[in-house]
């Protein structure tokens, strides 16, 4: 079992940045590694992945906008989001996907809010 710890979340404006953490209870180091998010009345959605080599994709509509890095060392994956807007709204959801099995892992979600 991986726990997944999302932190980070909180209220900024539009066109404000913010860095979005995930601790995880074990090394991430076979895992690919993502970012959904799920806003009010929505199905959740992938914001952007990194794989246990390192790759990296995004939703078209955070592309230069979002980058999703991790340190292995530290089992920690994040997310900076900058130029943030209204519509990034959401709870955001730190997910581990074994690359060794079929187990996939979720955090409790952290919640972003763009508003003015």
């Amino acid at each position: 079992q991986v726990q997944l710890v999302e932190s980070g979340g909180g209220l900024v404006q539009p066109g404000g940045s913010l860095r979005l953490s995930c601790a995880a209870s074990t090394s991430i180091f076979w895992f690919n590694m993502g970012w959904y998010r799920q806003a009010p009345g929505k199905e959740r959605e992938l914001v952007a992945v990194i794989t246990s080599s390192g790759g990296t994709n995004y939703a078209d509509s955070v592309k230069g906008r979002f980058t999703i890095s991790k340190d292995n060392a530290k089992n920690t994956v994040y997310l900076q989001m900058n130029s943030l807007k209204p519509e990034d709204t959401a709870v955001y959801y730190c997910n581990a996907a074994d690359t060794r099995s079929p187990k996939r892992y979720w955090g409790q979600g952290t919640q972003v809010t763009v508003s003015s």
